[in-house]
């Protein structure tokens, strides 16, 4: 049986701005560490509770909850591949505009 990847995207400047923020972030780094093993292990089924498609996009979020509040989106471009676009602290209800748009350039940056 095929393992799933959890990839993390890297610009063309060669920073990894999710690592970054996972790093600055330590409980949620935990929680989110936690959540791609089993991705890796299960696939994105065993984390159903903790995934959310993103109306209107391709992209889906992966939500860290608790006090220490946390999205990380992503997509599935290959099978069995999730690729880690864009991470930031949830402080709203509904997620900005701005944080979409920044995983989308990412992800339209690949596409070149």
């Amino acid at each position: 049986m095929d393992k799933w990847k959890v990839i993390y995207y890297v610009s063309s400047s060669n920073t990894n701005p999710v690592k970054e923020f996972l790093d600055a972030n330590l409980k949620a780094k935990v929680k989110a560490l936690r959540i791609f093993s089993n991705i890796e292990e299960y696939g994105l089924v065993s984390v159903i509770p903790h995934i959310k498609k993103l109306t209107g996009t391709s992209l889906w979020e992966i939500r860290i909850l608790g006090e220490d509040s946390a999205r990380i989106v992503y997509v599935t471009q290959k099978e069995k591949q999730v690729l880690l676009l864009h991470a930031f602290v949830k402080k709203t209800n509904k997620t900005p505009a701005k944080e979409i748009d920044i995983a989308l350039a990412r992800l339209k940056g690949l596409d070149k």
